[in-house]
């Protein structure tokens, strides 16, 4: 049994996109494999933007402490977004900027390299988009979902760290239930 945190990173809170039902297919395999689940939704959360490098040293809201205090408790983290203008939507990379306040992410050493605290931890990112995936990946290099995850995710010791890109998400519903099927999948083998 594996302990998994989803952050859903849709900006839109209500719900019905396809970020939302790929969370809940990835749910619902991890449910019914045994895996405990928790949640963070960043479309719902009082989310600020850092505007200093000063108000990094400060704790976040309560909101964000809770976040991070699932984040703590999690072994495989799940995070899902869609891809705007060709990396995350603001309101995700202000969630993680919030959620690194209070040296979270880091332990600063006295070596020139701080040590990631979040070591022990796997994760798979999932991001949907409108052009084909091959595109993103081949022509653009990805560099927004790469950016990403060494920058932030790996740097905090998360490893390893797997991708899933799901294109042209205006796509026939056959193909989206074939994406349901593997987020289900891969929830039940909390990967």
């Amino acid at each position: 049994m594996t302990q998994i945190c989803i952050i859903q990173g849709h900006p839109d809170s209500r719900g019905g996109h396809l970020c939302h039902g790929l969370a809940d297919a990835y749910r619902q395999g991890a449910l019914d494999a045994g895996h405990q689940v928790s949640d963070v939704d960043i479309g719902s959360l009082p989310i600020d933007f850092v505007r200093r490098p000063e108000d990094m040293a400060q704790p976040p809201n309560e909101s964000i402490l809770m976040a991070q205090q699932t984040i703590v408790d999690a072994e495989h983290l799940m995070i899902i977004y869609p891809l705007w203008l060709g990396t995350m939507p603001a309101l995700v990379k202000a969630f993680f900027e919030q959620a690194a306040c209070g040296d979270f992410f880091l332990e600063k050493t006295e070596k020139p390299w701080p040590v990631g605290k979040l070591k022990g931890r796997s994760a798979r990112l999932v991001v949907t988009m409108g052009m084909p995936a091959a595109a993103y990946r081949l022509l653009m290099g990805s560099h927004g979902v790469k950016g990403f995850e060494s920058g932030v995710l790996g740097i905090a010791g998360i490893g390893p760290i797997r991708e899933t890109l799901f294109g042209n998400v205006e796509g026939s519903q056959r193909t989206r239930t074939k994406w349901l099927a593997k987020m289900r999948d891969l929830g039940a083998r909390a990967r």
